[in-house]
């Protein structure tokens, strides 16, 4: 994909520490159609790491992982079939 991969929708969970932006980025996830493209804003070092490894432990495809500024990341994940 490219740097204009189409958002589906965004979750800012930036200002959150674990585990409420796992928590809400995978049942985002759940609830998208397959093939449609979450956008993630965190800002909380762990998620960075937990949340990729958790969406595709599920099964997601994690599209593109990018640092903003500083502690802020823009983490772009493809649904799957959910239903």
């Amino acid at each position: 994909m490219t740097d204009e991969t189409k958002v589906d929708q965004t979750l800012d969970v930036r200002g959150e520490i674990c585990p409420n932006p796992d928590v809400r980025t995978m049942t985002t996830l759940e609830k998208m159609e397959k093939g449609q493209i979450l956008e993630v804003l965190v800002d909380y070092p762990l998620s960075v790491e937990r949340i990729p490894k958790n969406a595709e432990n599920r099964k997601h495809k994690v599209v593109k992982i990018e640092k903003v500024s500083g502690p802020e990341h823009r983490i772009l994940i493809e649904a799957k079939a959910n239903k």
